[in-house]
């Protein structure tokens, strides 16, 4: 049996939306795409390689697949820790739109069915199932407790204005951290497991 991970950029105040450029996901008038560049370094780069490498395939929302797909196509480097996994591994789409996937290998898990066909996904694996990006898909996994494994990249800049991984209302969760450090540009790598429903007491 594989577990699910899910792996995410994030800012201090929790926005995921577009890290990577400006066109990336403009949605809502959101103009402050790609934040993530100015922490890029050596040590962010060791962390997504390990991820990878744990790899054994994808699920994806249907945006994250056609931002992938236009992307990773042209830059394959079969040796590359990134797009070697990502143009060669299996991937899995939650869409209920995307009827002609041309990136494969390939699989669309429609909406009807979407949790059973995950958890039958993820069964299939000795390894890793990979989420990455993704929002809504993101937030819809982890309000229904299919999240094994957290990896949050927080890196420090305030937005103000976003999509944000955890929204208002989502489920009380307690994580455990199984791992932690900081890259030299000031960005957290953390790795958290959930342990259950969140508690709540009186301190002192």
């Amino acid at each position: 049996m594989g577990k699910l991970t899910l792996t995410t950029f994030v800012t201090l105040d929790g926005v995921m939306q577009a890290p990577g450029g400006p066109e990336e996901d403009p949605s809502g008038g959101f103009a402050y795409g790609g934040w993530v560049a100015p922490f890029v370094d050596e040590g962010m780069g060791e962390f997504i390689t390990e991820v990878f490498g744990r790899a054994e395939a994808f699920l994806l929302g249907r945006r994250t697949y056609e931002i992938f797909a236009a992307y990773w196509p042209e830059h394959d480097d079969p040796a590359d820790p990134v797009a070697g996994k990502l143009n060669r591994l299996h991937k899995y789409v939650a869409s209920t739109t995307l009827e002609e996937p041309a990136w494969g290998p390939v699989t669309v898990l429609d909406g009807e069915h979407l949790q059973s066909e995950i958890v039958r996904a993820k069964d299939e694996l000795a390894g890793e199932l990979q989420v990455h990006g993704s929002g809504q898909l993101a937030q819809w996994l982890l309000a229904r407790d299919l999240v094994d494994e957290l990896n949050l990249l927080v890196f420090p800049v305030v937005l103000g204005a976003g999509q944000r991984l955890f929204p208002t209302g989502g489920l009380p969760t307690a994580y455990a951290l199984t791992g932690s450090r900081t890259t030299p540009a000031g960005t957290a790598l953390q790795t958290y497991r959930p342990t259950g429903r969140a508690a709540f007491g009186t301190v002192g």
